[in-house]
C-alpha cells in the first residue's frame, strides 16, 4: 500500500464530521505508535470552494470537487466517507470496487439491506472497514464495559440510554438530508449511538418494542413550500437483553437546550454506573459494598490509568475530548489494516445496528415486540 510505510488518505466530504475526521488523523498519526504514517492525500467536496479551503486547513496534497477521482488514484489506500447518509451506499461499493480500505460514518446506509451488501462486498474483496461510532473508544466506556464484565455491578437488571440534542428543534429549518426518508431520521442518526453503546455494553439485544414519533410534520423545501416530513424525531424502545436485562433507549433530535446528552445508566444487584457524554471523562459509579451511611455515587476521574488517556495527557482531570475519540478510532482502523487487530466497529458492526434501527421502526409501525 503506497509504499508499505504509509497509508494515504482520500476525504470525501469536508462538513463537522470530515473536519473531526482530518483532525483524527493528525491527532493519531502524533500521539500513537501505529504501524504505517498517515498521509492527507486529497480531499473531495462539491464546490472547488470548499474542497479547496479544508486542503488548506487540514493540509491534504490535493482536492477535488469529483469524489470519483479519489477512487481512481492508485496513490490512495483509504477512502473516508462523511458525506450524506443516502451517499455512503454508492461510494462505499465503488471504493470496496475499486480496492480501497473504506472508513465511513454512520449509519452505514439507511437500509440494512444496502449494509449488508455492503459489508459483503467488503469481504469478499478483503479490505478493512470502519464505521464512525468513536463514543465506544472513550476510556471511559471501555472502563465502565470491563466493571460490567469483571462482576462489580453484580447481575445486570436494567440499562437506560439516550442521545439528545437540540439542531432540528427550529421546525422552519428547511429539509436537508436528515429528513429526507434516505437520510433515516434520528433513530438512525442519533439513536444508532444509543444502540450500539447498548450493546457494546451490555451484549446483544434480543427484542424491542418502539415508538417512533414525527413531533414536525412539515418543513419547508428548498423553494419555501411546506412538504411533509416522513421521518422521526423522537424515538424510544423497550429492549430485551441477550443476558436477562432489560432496559430502554431514546433518540431526540428537537431536544430544546440539549448539544450532546449521550448518557447511559446501567443498574446491577451490587452497583450501578452513570456516563454523559456532556462530562465524557467522569463515569460515576455506586457500590452497595460502601459502608450504610458513606453511600452515594462516586466519580471515577479518568486519568493515565485509563488507556489511553495517558498518550494524550500525563496528568489526570485535565481531560480528553470528542476529537481524540476520532483519533482513538483511527488508531484502532489502521491497527486493523495493519492486521495487529481485528476491526474495531467494521461494516458488519454497522450493520447489525440498522438492523435494530429497522427492527424498532417496524416494532412502531405494529405496535408490538419484535424479535431481533
Amino acid at each position: 500500500m503506497g509504499d508499505g510505510k504509509t497509508l494515504r488518505v482520500g476525504l470525501i466530504g469536508t462538513g463537522f464530521m470530515g473536519q473531526a475526521h482530518a483532525l483524527g488523523y493528525a491527532t493519531a498519526e502524533k500521539v500513537f505508535d501505529l504501524p504505517y504514517g498517515l498521509s492527507l492525500h486529497s480531499v473531495a467536496d462539491v464546490t472547488e470552494e470548499a474542497a479547496a479551503k479544508a486542503a488548506r486547513r487540514f493540509g491534504f496534497d490535493g482536492w477535488t470537487t469529483d469524489w470519483r477521482d479519489l477512487l481512481n488514484d492508485p496513490e490512495i489506500d483509504v477512502i473516508d466517507i462523511t458525506a450524506p447518509n443516502a451517499l455512503h451506499k454508492e461510494m462505499a461499493l465503488a471504493a470496496i470496487a475499486a480496492g480501497k480500505h473504506v472508513y465511513c460514518e454512520k449509519p452505514l446506509a439507511p437500509l440494512s439491506a444496502d449494509a449488508r451488501e455492503m459489508a459483503t462486498a467488503a469481504k469478499a474483496a478483503g479490505v478493512v472497514t470502519q464505521v464512525g461510532f468513536n463514543y465506544l473508544c472513550n476510556p471511559m466506556m471501555v472502563l465502565a464495559k470491563q466493571m460490567i464484565e469483571a462482576g462489580e455491578l453484580g447481575e445486570i437488571r436494567s440499562y437506560r440510554g439516550i442521545h439528545a440534542e437540540d439542531y432540528m428543534t427550529d421546525a422552519s429549518a428547511p429539509h436537508s438530508f436528515r429528513t429526507d426518508p434516505a437520510g433515516g431520521g434520528v433513530l438512525a442518526d442519533l439513536g444508532s449511538h444509543a444502540l450500539a453503546t447498548a450493546e457494546y455494553l451490555l451484549g446483544p439485544i434480543t427484542s424491542v418494542m418502539g415508538d417512533c414519533v414525527t413531533a414536525i410534520d412539515s418543513r419547508p423545501d428548498r423553494n419555501g413550500t411546506a412538504a411533509p416530513v416522513l421521518v422521526d424525531d423522537v424515538s424510544r424502545a423497550f429492549l430485551r437483553f441477550e443476558n436477562g436485562a432489560s432496559g430502554s433507549i431514546e433518540a431526540n433530535w428537537i431536544a430544546t437546550g440539549r448539544k450532546m446528552q449521550h448518557d447511559f445508566e446501567v443498574y446491577g444487584s451490587k452497583g450501578a454506573l452513570i456516563l454523559s457524554q456532556e462530562r465524557l471523562n467522569e463515569l460515576h459509579f455506586y457500590s452497595t459494598d460502601d459502608a450504610p451511611g458513606r453511600r452515594g455515587f462516586r466519580k471515577i476521574e479518568a486519568g493515565p490509568e485509563h488507556d489511553p488517556y495517558g498518550l494524550f495527557c500525563v496528568a489526570p482531570g485535565h481531560q480528553i475530548g470528542f476529537n481524540d475519540l476520532k483519533a482513538i478510532e483511527i488508531a484502532g482502523y489502521v491497527g486493523a489494516i495493519a492486521g495487529q487487530q481485528p476491526e474495531p466497529f467494521g461494516f458488519d458492526a454497522g450493520t447489525r445496528i440498522q438492523h435494530l434501527v429497522e427492527t424498532i421502526l417496524a416494532s412502531s409501525a405494529d405496535g408490538g415486540w419484535n424479535a431481533v
